[in-house]
């Protein structure tokens, strides 16, 4: 029986801790889409420190709310600036795939992207040992780079 007990605890944590943000300039539409994948377990349980409030994310009783959280929650740990300018990224949503809460943002009105900036600490406050992983797309160009908690700054230039 603890055998079970035991299997069942570790099969709800996961032994890493990493988010990978992918920011894509698209030269078509003239903007910067933005996506977030964070374990949704881990993102959860800070979003319900922060708001003071039980949340279920798989499953929430209020998703308007949830999106305000989130959105709330990106906004102040992912900054990204273009060419010496600071975004305003617009919330597009969230979904849940497997273990993983994606969340969407894009910012209109972007021509072109030669330097791109991001400070990203996502869940830097939940884990000594959370990874930031970027992937940045201009022109078809990626590049990567891996953020270490507590380095949150990273820099691109295509």
């Amino acid at each position: 029986m603890l055998q079970y007990l035991v299997a069942a605890c570790l099969s709800t944590f996961h032994p890493f801790y990493v988010s990978v943000t992918e920011i894509n300039h698209n030269a078509k539409t003239q903007s910067v889409e933005i996506s977030c994948r964070m374990f949704y377990d881990d993102l959860e349980h800070v979003l319900e420190k922060q708001y003071r409030t039980q949340l279920d994310i798989v499953h929430p009783k209020n998703k308007e709310q949830l999106n305000q959280f989130i959105n709330d929650y990106v906004h102040r740990h992912l900054l990204i600036k273009v060419d010496g300018k600071l975004l305003n990224p617009a919330y597009v949503g969230f979904e849940i795939q497997e273990d993983g809460a994606w969340a969407y943002l894009e910012v209109k009105g972007v021509t072109k992207a030669q330097k791109i900036e991001v400070h990203d600490d996502l869940l830097f406050t939940e884990h000594p040992e959370q990874i930031n992983m970027l992937h940045v797309t201009v022109n078809g160009q990626r590049k990567s780079t891996k953020l270490d908690n507590p380095d949150a700054n990273a820099s691109f230039a295509f």
